[in-house]
């Protein structure tokens, strides 16, 4: 477990749904990855994001999924990509990447609390 952290710690991390709406192949990533833009609704608009999530999901198959994001990192560049928020999952037994979601749709932008 990580160090004891506040409330108003946990609430300086914004953590936002949002729908991927482009996914494709990132063959410039060092590890397998893809390029995302995900759209966070209005108040947050079009972000893009890599993530490295080939083990499960081809990029096709995820165009329309919801996905929990970090959207108040700073951008970091990886390659040519400029990777403005962190997309959110876990590590199976292999330490592949399972991503982190909604049970039901919400409206993207919403806030997990």
């Amino acid at each position: 477990m990580s160090e004891t952290i506040t409330y108003a710690d946990f609430e300086r991390i914004d953590i936002r749904v949002g729908t991927i709406v482009e996914a494709a192949e990132f063959p410039e990533a060092r590890k397998p990855a893809y390029k995302l833009v995900i759209d966070f609704g209005p108040e947050i608009g079009l972000k893009k994001s890599s993530a490295q999530i080939t083990v499960h999901y081809a990029p096709e198959r995820l165009v329309g999924r919801q996905v929990l994001a970090v959207v108040n990192f700073p951008p970091r560049q990886i390659g040519p990509v400029r990777s403005e928020v962190l997309t959110l999952g876990f590590a199976d037994e292999a330490g592949a990447v399972v991503l982190a979601a909604t049970e039901r749709a919400v409206p993207n932008g919403a806030r997990l609390h």
